[in-house]
């Protein structure tokens, strides 16, 4: 069973969440401050954390950056800021989904679903690059730059794998929302940027010139390893 922590101040809007997901069958704990949040985060083994950035307590942003400090956890973030500016921020910090309140149950719990599809299915395929430099284990899920291992998180992953599956061929974002994030994703297309930009942080030797992730300039990205 998946288990899923929803850490959200709104009594309702968590008990609807938490019946939505049940009913597909995840195993569902709730937390309404963040405190509470990150004593059952630091207890259980959870598959997706539902973070509402909004808390009497503790911040979700400052929630988020603790999580990501030991974990890859996905985080879908739940909050009433809309602006672009907040969804980058979000990213930045290392979420993996943005939904803005008012949301319906079912669209959260129809992403809940495509997520757990998308990375449900084990394989074995592992992509290596210059002699080792850089490794990328699917079944794993895990990238290994010069023998350490580095931390992405699953979005992250998702799109380096898709890239390096496709060594040499020029994807568009379009073409990189549709195999990370699905057809239903209501986001915005820069969404892959902000992510690119911080693959690049996390495995080039040089960011500002790249030979892993490469931009094509008005179309997308193509990956250079060989």
């Amino acid at each position: 069973m998946n288990n899923i922590l929803i850490i959200e101040d709104e009594e309702k809007v968590s008990e609807v969440l938490k019946a939505y997901l049940e009913k597909d069958g995840y195993g569902v704990y709730t937390a309404n401050n963040g405190v509470n949040g990150l004593e059952l985060f630091n207890k259980h083994d959870f598959h997706l954390i539902i973070l509402d950035l909004m808390l009497p307590d503790i911040d979700g942003e400052e929630i988020c950056k603790r999580i990501r400090q030991t974990s890859e956890v996905h985080i879908f973030m739940l909050t009433a800021k809309g602006a672009l500016s907040d969804k980058i921020e979000g990213l930045n910090i290392g979420a993996d989904e943005y939904l803005v309140k008012p949301f319906s149950p079912r669209e959260l719990t129809a992403r809940v679903n495509a997520l757990f599809r998308r990375i449900g299915g084990k394989q074995s395929d592992i992509l290596s690059f210059d002699n080792g430099n850089l490794i990328i284990h699917k079944e794993k899920r895990t990238v290994t730059v010069k023998g350490e291992e580095v931390p992405l998180t699953p979005n992250e992953f998702d799109i380096l794998y898709a890239l390096a599956e496709n060594k040499g061929k020029v994807l568009t974002r379009e073409q990189l929302i549709d195999k990370v994030f699905g057809l239903d994703f209501e986001g915005f297309d820069r969404t892959i940027d902000v992510h690119i930009k911080n693959i690049r942080k996390k495995i080039e030797e040089d960011n500002r010139n790249p030979k892993y992730i490469i931009t094509v300039v008005r179309v997308g990205y193509r990956f250079g390893g060989e």
